[in-house]
């Protein structure tokens, strides 16, 4: 079992739910990541994803459209995303997701790529831009390294395709909370609840909701009914605001501090 299903059966046990940060790789530069990702292992990240650098995500809103360009300006490649997650590794357990885009694991080559994820300590990889035979092939050439394929499902995503999508899915399922692009929103819709209900008539895999989540009460709500509940544009726009690297991350650990306690209501905490 890889550390994301060790992971996931563990908070069954523990009866609680998942927290699932999301901040973009080199984001504003290679050392400050790493200290970022070790900060939200320390504050008890359950799962962590990190974003690949991409020239054009189309799925980004304008937060971690930003959080991308600062990586790239910085020449963060690839490789160094890969060597960040081999430093953390050799220190912490909490599983890795790596979030990106299809073009630049095909120049990378999906073999070398496969090789060197699980050579870093990568546990899974969520492509946003592939989908059915495509995202097969793949997700059977990762299983070969015990990387999970994560998959993306989304209100729009009709019955038929949910049944074949749960079919291939590994790790987890990530329900996107809405139509659109990722981006902090001040309400969360009524649309991720009847998707994830719909998800658990195909899996009994976990069901991680993400996108506009930013605030305790919607963490909280988010945890009322799926596995774990993910917060990216919301952290990534801490890191937007500072003026230095360790600004960021302070301003990382005081915005987590703030948005855990509040709702980790079990008595085992995050």
């Amino acid at each position: 079992m890889s550390r994301i299903g060790k992971k996931f059966a563990e908070l069954r046990r523990a009866e609680r739910k998942g927290f699932v940060p999301f901040v973009t790789a080199g984001d504003p530069d290679l050392k400050t990541s790493l200290s970022i990702v070790e900060v939200l292992a320390e504050a008890g990240a359950d799962v962590i994803e990190l974003g690949l650098p991409f020239s054009d995500p189309m799925a980004d809103g304008p937060t971690l459209q930003a959080s991308s360009q600062r990586a790239l300006t910085n020449g963060v490649s690839l490789p160094d995303v890969l060597a960040v997650v081999s430093e953390f590794r050799s220190r912490f357990e909490t599983p890795i997701v790596l979030f990106g885009y299809l073009n630049p694991l095909m120049q990378y080559g999906l073999a070398r790529f496969r090789d060197d994820a699980a050579a870093a300590g990568v546990d899974g990889v969520l492509v946003t831009d592939v989908v059915d035979d495509e995202a097969q092939a793949i997700s059977d050439q990762l299983a070969e390294s015990d990387i999970d394929l994560i998959s993306l499902v989304a209100p729009t995503t009709t019955d038929e395709r949910l049944e074949k999508i749960a079919e291939r899915a590994r790790g987890f399922i990530y329900a996107v909370s809405r139509a659109g692009v990722t981006g902090a929103r001040a309400e969360m819709s009524s649309a991720a609840e009847k998707l994830v209900d719909r998800v658990r008539q195909y899996t009994d895999l976990p069901i991680a909701v993400g996108f506009g989540i930013s605030t305790p009460r919607q963490v909280e709500d988010v945890w009322r009914y799926a596995d774990a509940a993910v917060v990216g544009s919301a952290i990534v726009n801490q890191i937007g605001q500072a003026v230095t690297g360790e600004d960021a991350i302070k301003r990382v650990r005081d915005f987590i501090r703030g948005l855990v306690p509040e709702v980790a209501k079990t008595p085992s905490g995050i």
